[in-house]
């Protein structure tokens, strides 16, 4: 065995829980895009009439162009996974510098560390995709009207296009990987794990003042174009998609200014540990913000497109399209699946983006947590300090995405005027609260977890 593959082999294992996390963000990923892709399939283990076979292959053909945003939404994904790991393992890159090894090496063992986590990942992508078969077929046979049954499906097509474009998505980060990492100074390595972010021209106040006007802008035109004119929204949703992103990016570093400004200025802001959270959360504000935007974003598209998904197949019903060989006339079905599939998808996306941003941050933070510990920090204010770093990350985004639905959900309602309001009330209603109860779920997931990280070495006994 090559003595790069024998390294690298040897870091991941070392790397674990590093790398379990990285592991889980590219499986996830590729289960999505294989079940995205193979959809068709799903429906055509199905018991299906010449009538129902004809609304599929066209839903087939819708699909297949959403494919590509899927595509993108992943590729972003699986950057910022893999700069988390890059950071993560910052000191231990330099350390291979010190002792002499030469940049293609280092390289080399990069790009086999990337190499080997993603073709496991990959295999166990494409195995979950196929074993979770009967549950996206499940979902398709809702939307589709057409009765379902228990069958597995493995569609070799999907499984082909999954791995070409994890494997060009997978050396793109592994090549940015290697490129971060060769072009830094040993010294500026040693301490990027440890190191407080800056957020970029944030002590110009006249530059602040413009990003405001700037989020102003880009959001009334994203919310107006949602309520006055929705045709254009559709027509633009790129645009629109990037605009409304780059609106809560600009929100999210404008608070990251203000708030830690005015909390300095209240004299609250010395009781408890409250100081010290807020710098934690600091100390990463950079990639915070980037993250946070992120999450924000995807779950704000999450809850419009489940909701418009299940909005489309009931109004489908409504509109007296109950018998399944009328579904080859202007069938809203493809919507549907598209809607529901993205929506989905976009909150997997979401979860793993705040997993990787807690778990980095904990892991960060592990020292300055053992350090209050033995200075005699109370244990009960340290808890609360990690339920404060966690909780910022998820109630800002949800707060944002909320606002975002507020005229997203508006936009849903002008598209789909079959549906009676008492029922688009009910969808729109349960699909911002599911939304919220998943985060909350996962919320007490992270806090559960950053608190293993942050407190199991440092907590005093009987604590």
């Amino acid at each position: 065995m090559p003595a790069v593959v024998r390294i690298a082999l040897g870091n991941v294992s070392r790397s674990v829980r590093d790398y379990s996390v990285y592991f889980a963000t590219l499986a996830f990923a590729t289960c999505l895009m294989y079940s995205f892709n193979a959809s068709g399939d799903y429906l055509l283990a199905m018991p299906l009439n010449a009538g129902q076979l004809e609304v599929i292959h066209k839903a087939r053909e819708v699909t297949g162009a959403f494919s590509v945003f899927v595509v993108l939404v992943f590729a972003v994904l699986v950057a910022y996974a893999s700069r988390f790991i890059v950071r993560r393992r910052s000191r231990e890159f330099a350390t291979y510098g010190l002792l002499g090894m030469r940049a293609p090496s280092l390289a080399a063992i990069l790009a086999a560390e990337g190499a080997l986590v993603g073709a496991a990942a990959l295999a166990a992508g494409l195995a979950l995709g196929a074993a979770i078969s009967p549950a996206f077929g499940a979902v398709a046979a809702f939307v589709f009207g057409v009765p379902w049954r228990l069958a597995w499906s493995v569609s070799p097509a999907a499984a082909l296009d999954a791995c070409a474009w994890f494997a060009g998505i997978e050396g793109l980060a592994i090549v940015l990987s290697v490129v971060d990492v060769l072009r830094r100074p040993l010294v500026e390595l040693l301490g990027r794990d440890r190191a407080s972010e800056r957020l970029a021209l944030s002590g110009h106040r006249g530059v602040t003042r413009a990003q405001a006007v700037l989020a102003v802008v880009l959001l009334a035109v994203v919310w107006g174009s949602c309520v006055v004119m929705p045709g254009l929204f559709v027509l633009a949703i790129l645009p629109m998609g990037w605009a409304a992103y780059v609106a809560t990016s600009l929100v999210f570093r404008l608070v990251a200014t203000a708030v830690p400004a005015c909390a300095r200025r209240r004299p609250r802001y010395w009781e408890g540990l409250r100081a010290f959270a807020l710098r934690q959360v600091e100390g990463r504000v950079s990639t915070g913000c980037q993250a946070l935007s992120c999450t924000c974003v995807l779950i704000a598209c999450a809850v419009c497109m489940v909701c418009a998904g299940l909005v489309f197949s009931v109004g489908q019903r409504a509109a007296g399209l109950a018998d399944p060989a009328a579904l080859a006339e202007a069938s809203l079905a493809p919507i549907g699946y598209v809607g529901i599939f993205y929506g989905e998808s976009f909150l997997v996306a979401a979860a793993a983006v705040l997993a990787l941003q807690q778990v980095s941050q904990a892991a960060d933070g592990r020292r300055a947590y053992a350090t209050l510990a033995a200075l005699g920090a109370d244990a009960r204010e340290m808890r609360a300090a990690v339920r404060a770093q966690v909780g910022a990350a998820f109630a800002l985004p949800a707060a944002l995405a909320v606002a975002h639905d507020a005229f997203g959900l508006m936009l849903v309602r002008q598209l789909a005027r079959a549906v009676p309001d008492g029922t688009f009330a009910i969808i729109a209603a349960c699909s911002v609260a599911g939304t919220l109860v998943l985060l909350a779920l996962y919320y007490l997931l992270c806090v559960r977890e950053c608190r293993r990280v942050l407190l199991g070495a440092g907590m005093p006994a009987g604590e």
